[in-house]
């Protein structure tokens, strides 16, 4: 699972009122350079809950190889005419954190419930039990 995909998961249990962002818990990851492509990444950036990315990067960054870049800390992606003016730098970096990590093994934990949805084979189970529906 690409931390782009965990940017738009939320937790549906019954009784939620917070079920996002999802805290990452790793048992395995992996890193699959790609090329970037920035006009995608362009498209996609006012989509994507930046304050949410910059805490799945910290959560996993120290069971990342190699070391995940630093990503900025105050970026406003949202703006979509503000994003054309990204560095060619700024702009590897985020396509990196977000296409080229997945989430081989692991848990995606509700931060209101703490339940913990599975992520097996790099696919996240988000099915509710039948008394949290």
């Amino acid at each position: 699972m690409r931390l782009l995909t965990h940017n738009f998961l939320r937790s549906n249990v019954k009784g939620t009122e917070n079920g996002y962002p999802l805290q990452i818990e790793v048992a395995a990851l992996n890193y699959e350079e790609s090329p970037v492509n920035k006009e995608f990444l362009l498209n996609i950036l006012p989509k994507v809950n930046y304050p949410a990315l910059r805490s799945a990067v910290q959560q996993i960054s120290h069971r990342c190889e190699p070391t995940l870049p630093e990503i900025p800390e105050n970026l406003d992606v949202s703006d979509t005419e503000g994003n054309e003016k990204l560095d060619d730098a700024t702009i590897v970096k985020l396509h990196r954190v977000l296409l080229d990590v997945y989430l081989v093994e692991g848990w995606l934990v509700c931060p209101d419930t703490g339940r913990k949805f599975p992520v097996k084979d790099g696919i996240p189970n988000m099915i509710l039990h039948e008394d949290e529906i």
